[in-house]
């Protein structure tokens, strides 16, 4: 098993983001890869031609390697509106970001909480939502994204004192790397996200997670619950891909069902320590054990034309 302790920013901007040392995570994420930011980078492609994740989140692997040319997509549409807004829009959202940050209140956070379920939320701008979600993730209680069954955020207030809601240098510099990149944003499917993948192509799997229990489980992340079926989905999928000659890495639980689905000898599964911080029950926040699982494609020397 391999230990990941958890590492200072300082650490984490000086060694990962080799480009542009400000691009990175610009929310708070349940699953977030900070913390295994080493163990991944030790099974990473040496060469691949184009870089996807279906499942983006908050994206701290992404902003590590910096690709060149990339294919993002998440199943969340307010998040992918963030990215959008940040590529196309950063300093509108950051005047927004500014104005919920000095009316930040418990009061004010329950006002803009309520806005997805009043007519006509989806009429607001894009810049508008993008600065909701961003300041609602950054108050609320334990930086958790969660939505009911109606799609509507649902977590508490969080009565943080004098948070950051937005912190410019960070999304100048993820909008500045958005626009040099030849990256195409999704929102979709996490199949139909890597339909265009060929022979080299890198694909970076971090599905929401399969519970290892039943209280622990991340389908709250969106309406669409993501449960054994999808988990199957994905698997029959990575094969696929290995069968095109790609190279697929995937995190996920170090629960029995994942296990069993990749016991297979075109997969090498890896256990991990990792820390989380983010879960609404105290008690389970802490170092857990997690899966990185990769094709035989996904050696050092692999390299393509």
């Amino acid at each position: 098993m391999i230990d990941i302790a958890p590492q200072s920013k300082k650490i984490n901007r000086q060694k990962s983001y080799k480009d542009n040392a400000s691009a990175q995570p610009f929310l708070k994420w349940a699953g977030g890869k900070r913390q295994l930011l080493p163990a991944i980078k030790k099974y990473l492609p040496a060469k691949y031609t184009e870089y996807y994740e279906p499942f983006l989140g908050a994206g701290a692997l992404l902003f590590s390697l910096q690709p060149k040319t990339c294919t993002l997509n998440d199943t969340n549409s307010e998040l992918i509106n963030c990215y959008q807004v940040i590529k196309d829009q950063p300093e509108e959202l950051l005047k927004l970001c500014q104005k919920h940050q000095e009316n930040n209140s418990q009061a004010y956070y329950y006002q803009l909480r309520e806005q997805d379920r009043q007519a006509g939320f989806n009429q607001r701008t894009p810049e508008d939502r993008a600065a909701r979600i961003i300041y609602l993730n950054k108050t609320c209680f334990n930086g958790l994204f969660r939505v009911n069954n109606s799609g509507q955020f649902n977590v508490p207030y969080g009565k943080y004192k004098n948070p950051v809601i937005a912190d410019p240098a960070v999304i100048k510099a993820i909008s500045v790397y958005l626009n040099q990149a030849s990256c195409h944003i999704l929102n979709g499917d996490f199949e139909s996200a890597v339909a265009t993948a060929k022979k080299g192509a890198f694909i970076y799997f971090d599905p929401p997670y399969y519970p290892v229990s039943d209280t622990s489980s991340f389908t709250g992340y969106s309406i669409n619950g993501f449960g054994e079926q999808e988990q199957i989905r994905l698997k029959e999928l990575c094969d696929q891909l290995t069968d095109k000659g790609c190279q697929v890495l995937a995190s996920n639980s170090a629960a029995p069902l994942i296990k069993s689905l990749y016991d297979n000898p075109r997969y090498e599964v890896l256990e991990v320590k990792a820390t989380r911080a983010i879960n609404a029950v105290s008690s389970k926040r802490g170092r857990i054990n997690e899966l990185l699982i990769h094709n035989k494609y996904m050696t050092k020397t692999t390299t393509f034309p």
